[in-house]
């Protein structure tokens, strides 16, 4: 069956009055199932904030009735995937480092968004994109990477796909195997007509609105005085600073360079050696993730330690990168 094909069977027998929303929302699965799921799949996974599992799970129920085949769908939903993350692998390619720091800008969870795909892909590589699509607020990101890494094609697009296969399979299969079940839940919904729409509704927004609380209480815990380029340019061409920390991954590092002399951090394990610096010399610390979120972090550990001259740098890197000033491999 094509994407855009005719009239097909209902996904259940209509027994009560549907609510307006929720007859469209049937009438779009029903009349264009297949072109429904590849623009649904292909938001998603270009970053808009739209759940596709949901869409997945009733058209492979819709599946099992025989309105389009299994492989018809699956296909359809890993193309849509794969056409997304090509996009992403692409401008990753193009762009290179600041795409990842736009893409985390957007997320629900920013502050870890970078460090965490990092993270994973220095320990798994490519081979990290076939479960990528499973880990909340790593799939555009871990694509995007890839094509800032310069990941091969030949071997990023078999891994991707392998991915996007899994990823839509089971949603797919949880779908058709619990065909009754969903059919169960959509009566209910039915049945509540509006009040279940909104029902669905709300659970989306709570959701977003503590995301977005969580995101204000950590901002304010990052309240702290920055230390901008220039001036840490003019200490560094006076002999005042201590020392300058780099508390990102050595693959940002890698991808970007760093600030001459800067001394490699991990935020998650920080021993090092601190005792040729004086404690009320100048130490300026810097990443490259919104906020100067992991900076702040490791500033203030540097605080407790007894340092009275510790400041992120406003910024991070791309700001030192931004106002033409070397940087070291």
């Amino acid at each position: 069956m094509g994407l855009g094909s005719g009239r097909i069977a209902p996904i259940l027998p209509i027994r009560v009055a549907l609510s307006p929303a929720m007859n469209h929302l049937l009438d779009l699965l029903q009349y264009y199932g297949l072109a429904f799921v590849f623009i649904n799949v292909l938001a998603l996974q270009a970053g808009f904030p739209v759940p596709a599992y949901p869409t997945l799970i009733v058209t492979g129920a819709l599946a099992a009735r025989g309105n389009y085949s299994l492989a018809a769908l699956l296909a359809t939903a890993v193309g849509a995937s794969l056409i997304a993350d090509i996009g992403w692998y692409s401008v990753g390619r193009r762009v290179g480092g600041p795409v990842l720091r736009t893409l985390c800008r957007i997320s629900l969870s920013p502050d870890s968004c970078v460090r965490q795909t990092e993270s994973i892909f220095t320990r798994w590589g490519a081979q990290s994109l076939m479960v990528a699509k499973f880990i909340p607020g790593f799939a555009s990101v871990a694509t995007a990477m890839a094509g800032v890494l310069r990941v091969p094609l030949w071997r990023f697009l078999p891994a991707d796909a392998i991915g996007a296969t899994l990823w839509s399979g089971v949603a797919i299969a949880l779908g058709y195997i619990f065909r009754n079940a969903i059919d169960d839940v959509l009566v209910v919904l039915q049945e509540m007509g509006k009040i279940g729409l909104g029902l669905i509704v709300l659970a989306f927004a709570t959701y977003v609105f503590w995301k977005w609380l969580q995101r204000r209480r950590f901002i304010r815990q990052l309240v702290m005085d920055r230390i901008t380029v220039d001036e840490v340019r003019r200490l560094m061409d006076e002999g005042n600073i201590g020392m300058v920390i780099d508390v990102r991954s050595p693959m940002a590092q890698e991808i970007t360079g760093r600030i001459p002399g800067a001394v490699t951090v991990d935020p998650q394990n920080m021993t090092f050696d601190l005792v040729a610096v004086e404690p009320q010399s100048e130490v300026v610390v810097y990443c490259a993730c919104p906020n100067e979120a992991t900076a702040v972090k490791v500033a203030k550990a540097l605080q407790q330690h007894g340092f009275k001259r510790v400041r992120p740098l406003h910024g991070g890197i791309d700001a030192w990168i931004a106002a033409g000033h070397d940087v070291e491999r």
